[in-house]
């Protein structure tokens, strides 16, 4: 057998197991097996890569990350559907529906005759709501196209990139199974994340030190808009068909019960729960049983979908401005029980977020049994409601000893939702917030700033010293990236590694200038022969020498990211220098009247330079460079011979208004240049007095546009924002002096 047909008999067989598993579920061989044939097939198609197809197996393990998403808009478009929590609706929307169609007298036939139902009634069908992400595919000529997101119905990203790792999605529709494919085919659906997958996931967010997802429609959502689609193929989730959009062969299928058997049969899996219903007393019924089994299930359901199973009948019924006639969802209530509080716990994630945790007596809720839950943040815990169950707006304090009421986020991340407050203990001492970090002691930061007044309003609490052990492994990661310290070869993954061998501490920013004492060490870790360690060791020497602005963007000192640092850099010529100024230093734009005479500034703002911090800002930041844990990392970094004086310093009396083009013009830049960087593009333009932001907006003077450019030029258009393309920014940068240096 030569390699082509090797290739095509192993896609086929990897096909074929992915619809057996996923639409079947009668799965033909083993994991281990399917893994061994993908390895088998990546490997001959990297020894003969013209024999590669697009629509290979092997595609679904994650390609080259993309550089933003492009809006589409639907062929058809993708409304959402009503919501009802009760029987009663359900009834008086099944009776409204018969009399738009003619059929609320079954003895006259209505317009439709029975269509399948009972006694002139039309056929229902009752089908699980998936609680996922809502996904449009679309197959042309048999192969997938294109997977756009709901998004406002009539346009959506796309997410192609994703949802193609996703084993659950045909790269191809089977045209062995005998069923005509239509030129184009539109399969509207759920993506979802699979609850042992959930869990996987979560279980190693938590080793890893980093916050858990709150539940699996959030999770699955925020996992398909990553740029990177490898993430997605990592976390394994699934999709399920649930509805039609454009369909180029009107005959493909007259119902929705036709429908979903002809997609299968294609390879497009749904859920094989779908129960078929007469009478509304039959569709009732099917609600009631499937709220005693929905839990058994893999995946989240938050409901049931009920529709006419007619096409015809659907098109006769019509849409309103936002939702079909045809359909209803009926949503299942959360459980909510009652429990006493025991203690809080105040943890602190990667960002330093600072979260209170519930410890409760355990109560069992929606299957499992749970004695921690969130308290979301330290507002709710200031304003709880009381009594949820009989809501009157009230709120109070939580309390420790407290009765209260827990429900379960997706019904997976349990939470608690109000207090009973008339058995509440006499004495019960209020949840504080911790006023430093409980990992650090370190200064702490309320979001919104008026919180401080008013605790009730309170959304978040963070750590802000970057050197928080509850943080140390990311702000490593981000110490030493390209746009930081540019440290080459320490990588998340060296990071790792190196953190993992007890002889080498890195735990600061200090120790990463320290490595140099561990080379022997270092060679010892697994692939970390001499050149590598080399090559780390010396960008690590290369690193010290890259000045204020560089550093202090690196740290990451909340409100001070690459370009606040190298503007704080411009003003002062060291850290002492930055040191020694005064809170309203740091915000020179913001200063009032009274401040500008104190310090010198212009009197009119515009003048004044620019820091990137205001009056929220800027004390937190002052508070931090000013904190014992600040004092201690300068201290190291200036002993290890790490430059702390600023590259980028500009005397008072040499500063100019910039002026030319591109002053004061607020710029985003998309799209592959051939002359810059866009992040050394950033720095060009900001030194000739523009702002450089990430997103376009009716603020935007203009959008800077390279090739490959996606959404952010389709926002542009929309908004009437100028566009200039990289021939015209080369000639304007030219007329101010400005030659490219090259990529």
């Amino acid at each position: 057998m030569n390699a082509a047909q090797r290739i095509k008999e192993v896609s086929e067989l990897l096909h074929r197991a992915n619809r057996a598993y996923y639409v079947d579920a009668r799965p033909i061989m083993a994991d281990a097996e399917y893994d061994r044939l993908l390895a088998e097939l990546a490997e001959l198609e990297r020894k003969y890569p013209e024999l590669a197809e697009d629509t290979s197996p092997t595609k679904r393990v994650g390609g080259e990350p993309i550089e933003g998403f492009v809006t589409r808009k639907h062929a058809a478009p993708m409304l959402s559907i009503d919501n009802t929590y009760s029987e009663a609706d359900v009834t008086a929307w099944y009776n409204r529906m018969l009399g738009q169609l003619g059929l609320n007298k079954p003895e006259e036939g209505g317009l439709f005759g029975s269509a399948g139902g009972v006694g002139g009634l039309p056929r229902m069908l009752a089908d699980p709501k998936i609680d996922g992400l809502a996904m449009s595919l679309r197959y042309e000529r048999g192969v997938l196209a294109a997977a756009v997101t709901r998004g406002d119905g009539v346009k959506g990203d796309d997410v192609t990139h994703s949802v193609r790792t996703i084993r659950a999605v045909p790269l191809k529709l089977n045209d062995a199974a005998g069923v005509p494919i239509p030129e184009v085919l539109e399969v509207r659906g759920e993506v979802y994340f699979p609850l042992k997958e959930f869990a996987r996931v979560n279980a190693e967010r938590e080793a890893a030190g980093e916050e858990l997802f709150m539940n699996p429609r959030n999770a699955a959502a925020g996992t398909l808009k990553q740029l990177d689609p490898s993430v997605t193929a990592a976390r394994k989730l699934g999709f399920l068909a649930h509805g039609r959009g454009e369909c180029s062969d009107k005959g493909f299928a007259g119902s929705f019960t036709e429908f979903l058997d002809r997609v299968g049969q294609l390879g497009v899996p749904s859920s094989g729960l779908s129960v078929a219903c007469g009478t509304l007393e039959e569709v009732l019924a099917a609600i009631r049983d499937f709220d005693q089994r929905r839990h058994t299930l893999p995946y989240m359901t938050d409901g049931m979908v009920v529709r006419l199973d007619d096409f015809a009948m659907q098109d006769a019924l019509g849409t309103t401005s936002k939702s079909p006639r045809w359909v209803i969802a009926y949503k299942f209530p959360a459980e909510r029980k009652t429990t006493k509080l025991i203690s809080v716990d105040h943890q602190v994630g990667k960002s330093g977020k600072i979260t209170p945790r519930a410890v409760m007596e355990p109560v069992l809720i929606a299957g499992t049994t749970v004695q921690h839950a969130t308290l979301h943040n330290y507002g709710r815990v200031r304003a709880a409601p009381v009594d949820p169950e009989n809501p009157t707006g009230e709120t109070t304090s939580i309390h420790l000893g407290d009765t209260v009421y827990i429900e379960k986020a997706g019904e997976i991340i349990p939470y608690v939702s109000g207090v009973v407050l008339g058995k509440r203990p006499a004495g019960a001492a209020a949840v504080e917030a911790p006023a430093a970090c409980p990992v650090c002691s370190g200064p702490v930061e309320v979001e919104p700033p008026e919180a401080i007044e008013n605790p009730a309003i309170e959304t978040q609490r963070f750590c802000v010293n970057p050197q928080c052990p509850a943080q140390v492994r990311e702000k490593l990661i981000w110490f030493a990236g390209r746009k930081q310290m540019d440290i080459d070869g320490l990588g998340e993954k060296t990071v790792d590694q190196i953190r993992a061998e007890p002889g080498i501490p890195l735990s600061s920013f200090a120790d990463i200038f320290r490595l140099s004492a561990h080379r022997d060490a270092l060679l010892k870790l697994d692939r970390m022969g001499e050149k590598k360690v080399d090559n780390l060791l010396a960008g690590i020497e290369a690193a010290k020498g890259r000045g204020l602005g560089k550093l202090l963007g690196a740290m990451g000192i909340r409100h001070v990211g690459d370009s606040t640092g190298k503007s704080l850099a411009k003003m002062y010529p060291d850290l002492d220098a930055l040191l020694a100024a005064e809170e309203p230093q740091l915000r020179p734009k913001a200063c009032n009247k009274e401040e500008a005479s104190r310090y010198g500034l212009p009197t009119d703002p515009k003048e004044r330079q620019e820091t990137g911090l205001g009056k929220d800002t800027a004390p937190a930041v002052h508070a931090f460079l000013h904190s014992e844990q600040a004092r201690r990392t300068f201290a190291e970094l200036r002993e290890l011979g790490v430059d702390l004086a600023s590259h980028d310093y500009v005397k008072p009396g040499e500063r100019k208004q910039a002026t030319g083009f591109f002053a004061g013009k607020s710029l985003v830049i998309t799209g592959t240049l051939t002359s810059y960087e866009r992040e050394d593009l950033a720095v060009v333009l900001t030194g000739l007095g523009a702002k450089v932001s990430g997103s376009v907006s009716s603020k935007t003077s203009i959008l800077v546009c390279g090739e490959k450019a996606g959404s952010k030029l389709d926002k542009a258009r929309e908004l009437g924002v100028a566009v200039m393309e990289e021939p015209e920014l080369l000639e304007r940068l030219r007329e101010l002096g400005v030659e490219p240096a090259g990529r």
